[in-house]
Formats: C-alpha cells, structure tokens, sequence
C-alpha cells in the first residue's frame, strides 16, 4: 500500500491523559497520501479506489470469472455502486470509505474479506444496516479473528461529528447488530473459498453459530474505524516535509484522545467493552468534493460502458 504510515501505536502510547479508563485493546493509525508537482495526488488516490473495488463490489466468484479482464471488472463492481446512481449517497461518499477502509484491511492487517459488504448492500434502502467492512484475519495458523468495521468521509472531525461515529459503533456491537452479521459470513460462500482449512473454517463457523453466545466472541472481535476526512493542515500544504508530517501527528493524536474519551463515557459499560479491540484510522484529504465527483464520474463512465 503506497501511503506512508505516519501512526501506527497502541492508544496508550500516545495518550497524555492519564484518567480515561480502560485505554488497553485500542490503536491509533495516521497514514497519509503524498504530493506531486505542489498539488496533492488526487489521481493516485482514485487509482487506489479502483485498483480494490472490486473486492468489495463484487463476490469471489465474480472476482474469479473476470480476473482476466480488468474492464470488465471494473464494469460489474460499478454496477453495483449506489453512489454511481446519483443517490443521497453522493454527499456522504460513503463507498468511498468503505472501499479504502477494505483496501485498508486487506493491505495492512492481511485480512480476508469473506463479506463484499456493497456487493450485499445493493438494495440503497439497506444502506445503514449492519457494519462497513466485515473480515476475518487468520491468527498464527489455527485461529482467527473477526473484524466489523466503521467506515466515514466527513468534511470534518473536529468535536461535533464524534457522537455520530461513536452512536455507529454502539449499533453495530449490538447483540442483534453481532448475530446477524455472524450469520451472513456463516451462509455465503466466499468463506468456504477464501479459507481452505477445512478444520479451521469449521471452527471460525461454529464460534459464529447463532446458538453460541456473543459474550464467547467478544475477545476475538476488532472494530476498524475509518474516518477518511477533509483537512484544512492537507489543504494547505504544497509538498510532504516534516512539519506537515508534524502537524498531521499532532492533529490525529489530539483528534485520538477525544474520540476515545467519548467513546469510553458512552459505551465503557458495555458488556465485556474492555476485551474488544478498536482500531481508529484516520486518513485526510484536501477536499473531499473533488474526491466525490471524481469518483462518481468514473463510476458512470464503468457502469455505462
């Protein structure tokens, strides 16, 4: 993944607030896109998006029967875009998110993506159920664990937009939210095709079974939170050089410590919180409009090809 990482630590290694409890099963990452000819790579941003949509867009077997022609699948995944009909998707560039945060988990973390989450969210009425992204890392061989994710692109995240990232996470760690998306990655096929270890599968498919407790679960699960936001630091910067680096640093920690504050005082409660493991990733971009209909205008020129 050709972004450089500029966070990449445990929450505790970073937090300068010494009250907020439990701060352990959490990590920060910062990772920024670079510059060219003083202006930031827009173009190799879209590229990223459109080098992993498929993953997302279209399930294993379609991936497989067009891996030969890359239009072609360029052409499905676009089909299957809400974003792509000009729906109230296009404000939020909710895909966008979605598709880097797969890219995201897929490049860094090595996971599988045993759920094309907008390949099974097509129906645009469907758009806010269940996570972004759901995946499963394979853990030293005969284990696993299961990732449901929150993906954001928002004009900003300063302190007003933390509630609603936060509520997000809350649905999703439901009991009904958990069930159900263990039911989908138990009954479609891509988890039979993406994991060969027949032992190993039929293990991760029992721990999901609806029959077994969420509480049993709960220490194997990580939520990834992208929040993919417009910068006013990225916006006015020319070049990659170590103040905006330093800048950028400084901004996410602060923004870091804020979100987990909030997000303990609202769900430090839950049942079995301190076992689940949460991973805030934060990626900014100058101007997410230009991103959004950049984005929309190449998703039309696919699906109408």
């Amino acid at each position: 993944m050709d972004f450089e990482i500029l966070i990449n630590n445990t929450f505790s290694d970073i937090n300068s607030n010494d009250t907020l409890s439990p701060i352990t099963n959490k990590s920060v990452i910062s990772m920024i896109n670079n510059f060219e000819d003083s202006e930031w790579r827009y173009n190799h941003f879209q590229n990223f998006i459109w080098d992993n949509i498929a993953e997302t867009s279209l399930s294993y077997n379609e991936r497989e029967s067009l891996i030969n022609s890359h239009h072609s699948l360029l052409t499905y995944a676009a089909k299957n875009l809400r974003l792509s009909d000009k729906t109230g998707d296009i404000s939020k560039g909710s895909e966008i998110a979605e598709i880097v945060l797969y890219a995201i988990m897929k490049h860094h973390f090595n996971s599988l993506p045993v759920v094309p989450k907008i390949f099974y969210k097509q129906n645009a009425q469907d758009n806010a159920k269940g996570a972004d992204s759901v995946h499963i890392i394979i853990e030293n061989g005969n284990d696993f664990s299961i990732w449901f994710g929150e993906a954001k692109f928002y004009n900003s995240i300063e302190d007003t937009r933390i509630p609603e990232i936060i509520t997000s996470v809350e649905n999703s760690l439901s009991t009904e939210k958990l069930k159900k998306e263990n039911s989908i990655i138990t009954n479609v096929s891509d988890i039979d095709l993406l994991i060969d270890d027949e032992i190993l599968r039929n293990k991760i498919k029992s721990a999901l079974s609806p029959r077994e407790s969420i509480d049993l679960i709960k220490p194997k699960l990580h939520i990834p939170i992208l929040l993919l936001h417009e910068c006013e630091i990225t916006k006015k910067h020319t070049v990659i050089s170590d103040l905006y680096k330093d800048d950028i640093i400084e901004f996410h920690k602060k923004r870091a410590e804020s979100y987990f504050k909030k997000q303990i005082d609202k769900l430090g409660t839950l049942p079995h919180y301190s076992e689940i493991k949460f991973h805030l990733i934060f990626f900014p971009v100058p101007l997410k409009k230009i991103i959004v209909d950049r984005f929309v205008s190449m998703a039309d020129f696919y699906k109408n090809s």
